[in-house]
């Protein structure tokens, strides 16, 4: 009897000793996947601990409830400290270029960076940290083969462009949806906070099959944050020593079952510099306030459905230094005021149908801009309504199919001769409608081999039918290598009804001069992709492409023929950009990390036997981020900045300026101090040595009106601000503190 007592105390004893054991699991903070080998230590302890295939790990009854902090690091996540948890899980969030992250813009469906067939670029928030700016335009300059490109140097519009291809045929979109196009390009980017984004995705080349129209030279997709793995409270703000002032605001709520984020955004930049000395303020002054707010409503602790509704307000100025409101639209003082407001409306909805989820997205945006170039007026409006259905299924052991139904409707006026009535009596405004069909098959042919394949129907009310196929095939030997070959068409439908500083000029009359086409690309690319692990290193990573894209049906303005007239016509010739990339990535052991890229490109068109290269396309351009964390007194060192090889400018005839740029490089340096409680501090030089170009960015700037344009003018200049290849910019300290609390 006394035998089988023994037996069971030994039992209860060894569960109560199991049952005191914690187990803990460590997960993708945006993916919530659990991450295998996460090295898990204590502090003051020489014990340590791995995680497994299931991101858990196990610590006994003695640690697991002492006070010890754990440590938890991982190659490619951030490392963290904390107290053992309470409900049993960590979140490790991701660092800046991480090997495997889930993306979407490349097959419009949650897949693993590495697992995508079309290549995708993928940058975090806590990337552009490294060098704090106060919207996503600017920020875009850290990245490879994008080059954010001023054009004009009183009113700084501004476009992207993606391997020298122009800002009009990138599409910017916000969850997938086509919300930053038309007339909401020229100033619209400038008005995307950092605090709103969760990551970009960047997709080099055509992505028309999946997103329809201006996806021609490549996409930005800014992905929102998530309400449910948002931080409870997110505030970042900063200011620079010549008074510009960036508020960034966040916090999330729960009620019932939903979830909802609401952040804001406050810039403002009131200065008048003018370090060039031509009486001109060298930037915009600028006063912008963006509210967002997102919901998430769950059902069964699925997320079937998010809303969320953004208002930008933005009043901005450039122009002589001694301009004043009361100067707007006289011919006194010459100044160019433009006054934007902006209200987007983005949402998702799972259907309640059986089987494969159908996902219903659906935008609408409204865009008005009132502005003054010097006299002349301007005013615009504009409304881009969007919807789509799409459905992935399995229609076969290896093949997965997506299918979709999309609908877009762009509503344009302005007060220009552009939309006047061939009387021109009043203005009419543009309605277009644009309906589509896609199918995209991806084909698992084996663990190494992937085929996908795509095409798109679009017809549009003034063009007519649309159709964009694509074909890309995934290559992977093994883990730490990929190959993708990438080919496809792409096309955009432009808009000729919208703003353009030369139809402001006078009274002109707008002709059609033929039936116009939209205009249409081919595209490859070749990109490989390649993982060392060093024992003695850590991570080196390569990303090579190839690419080339062939581009015909241009349709450009001509204002020159007659100066009364606004022609339209297709391009009788063709376009190339073509050229190669390298991405080079590398993570020390010690925590020191380096990010450096170049591009070579070779843009032009090409009408008969005339060829004539793209402005502002340079032949190089590179960068770099070099990260060296100082561990013992929590900061982090960040070295960042780019090169730019000379490009063509927009010179006048007899211009006595350079035709090309020249040479130039920007550096910024930033210190990072990681205090308690999710706090941190920054401090940095935005352009340490000073660059900012030396010639006349703008012509005849002592005469903004041509009132003596013949005197002393035996070449017959008149006043033109377009002459940019760089920000009229000095060296500018900042200083900036930044909270998070999960």
């Amino acid at each position: 009897m006394k035998k089988p007592i023994i037996v069971y105390l030994i039992a209860v004893i060894s569960c109560s000793s199991l049952y005191a054991q914690q187990t803990f699991q460590v997960l993708d903070a945006e993916s919530k996947k659990p991450i295998a080998g996460v090295t898990v230590s204590l502090t003051g302890q020489n014990a340590g601990w791995v995680t497994d295939s299931t991101g858990h790990f196990t610590l006994p009854a003695n640690v697991s409830k002492s006070s010890h902090s754990i440590h938890l690091k991982h190659l490619i996540y951030r490392p963290i400290q904390v107290p053992p948890p309470g409900n049993g899980s960590f979140m490790m969030e991701p660092l800046e270029s991480t090997l495997n992250t889930v993306v979407v813009s490349a097959t419009m469906k949650p897949v693993s960076k590495d697992a995508s067939p079309i290549p995708v670029e993928l940058y975090t928030p806590r990337f552009f940290q490294k060098n704090a700016s106060p919207n996503l335009f600017e920020s875009l300059t850290m990245v490879n083969g994008v080059r954010p490109q001023l054009n004009c140097n009183v009113c700084n519009t501004g476009d992207i462009h993606i391997n020298g291809m122009e800002g009009p045929y990138t599409m910017v979109a916000i969850d997938g949806m086509p919300i930053v196009s038309g007339l909401s390009t020229v100033y619209g980017l400038s008005g995307i906070p950092n605090g709103m984004i969760e990551r970009i995705e960047i997709v080099k080349g055509p992505a028309s099959t999946l997103y329809g129209s201006e996806a021609v030279g490549g996409l930005i997709n800014v992905i929102t944050k998530n309400v449910l793995t948002a931080p409870k409270i997110a505030v970042d703000v900063f200011g620079t020593s010549i008074g510009e002032f960036n508020l960034d605001g966040a916090m999330t709520a729960r009620w019932k079952k939903a979830r909802t984020l609401l952040g804001i955004n406050y810039f403002r930049f009131n200065q008048r510099l003018d370090i060039n000395e031509d009486n001109f303020t060298d930037v915009t002054l600028q006063d912008r306030i963006s509210v967002f707010n997102k919901w998430s409503f769950q059902r069964k602790n699925k997320r079937i459905a998010s809303v969320a509704a953004r208002f930008i307000h933005e009043n901005r100025w450039g122009g002589e230094l001694q301009w004043a409101p009361e100067w707007r639209g006289t011919d006194s003082i010459y100044g160019e005021s433009i006054y934007t407001n902006r209200l987007e409306l983005l949402g998702k909805y799972q259907l309640p149908v059986s089987g494969n989820p159908v996902m219903l997205d659906i935008s609408w945006n409204v865009h008005h801009q009132d502005s003054y170039y010097g006299v002349t007026p301007y005013f615009g409006y504009q409304q881009i309504g969007f919807s789509q259905l799409s459905r992935n299924f399995q229609w076969h052991k290896n093949h997965e199919m997506l299918a979709g139904l999309s609908a877009r409707m762009t509503l344009f006026d302005d007060n220009t001769p552009a939309t006047a009535t061939s009387n021109g009596s009043h203005n009419q405004a543009s309605l277009t409608w644009l309906p589509g069909i896609f199918l995209q098959d991806e084909w698992e042919i084996s663990e190494q081999h992937r085929l996908l394949t795509g095409i798109r129907y679009d017809y549009h009310s003034a063009h007519g039918h649309i159709l964009t196929p694509r074909v890309s095939w995934k290559w992977s030997p093994d883990p730490q290598q990929i190959l993708r070959l990438t080919g496809g068409s792409g096309y955009r439908v432009a808009n000729i009804f919208t703003e353009d500083h030369a139809a402001l000029s006078g009274a002109r009359t707008v002709v059609i001069a033929e039936q116009l086409k939209p205009e249409r690309s081919w595209n490859s690319n070749l990109n490989y992709v390649q993982k060392f692990f060093p024992e003695a290193l850590g991570f080196i990573g390569v990303d090579a492409s190839l690419f080339y894209t062939y581009f015909y049906n241009q349709i450009i303005p001509d204002y020159n023929t007659n100066p009364e007239q606004i022609i339209y016509r297709n391009l009788k010739g063709h376009g190339i950009s073509s050229g190669a990339s390298l991405n080079l990535d590398f993570s020390f052991k010690n925590g020191l990390k380096l990010m450096t890229g170049s591009t070579f490109m070779n843009v032009y068109q090409k009408t008969g036997e005339l060829k004539q290269p793209q402005l502002f396309a340079p032949a190089f351009s590179g960068n770099w981020t070099l990260t060296w964390p100082i561990k013992p007194w929590k900061i982090t060192l960040d070295y960042t900045g780019n090169w730019t090889g000379p490009m063509h400018l927009p010179v006048v005839p007899n211009d006595y300026r350079p035709e090309r740029s020249p040479w130039f490089s920007t550096h910024n340096l930033q210190l990072t101090k990681s205090l308690k409680n999710g706090l941190e501090i920054y401090a940095g030089v935005k352009n340490l040595f000073g660059f900012y170009p030396k010639e006349d960015v703008i012509l005849r700037a002592f005469d903004p009106f041509d009132r003596q344009i013949e005197v002393n003018n035996p070449n017959g200049y008149t006043f033109d601000p377009t002459y940019n290849y760089a920000p009229i910019q000095r060296q500018r300290a900042i200083l900036g503190i930044r909270l998070t609390l999960p």
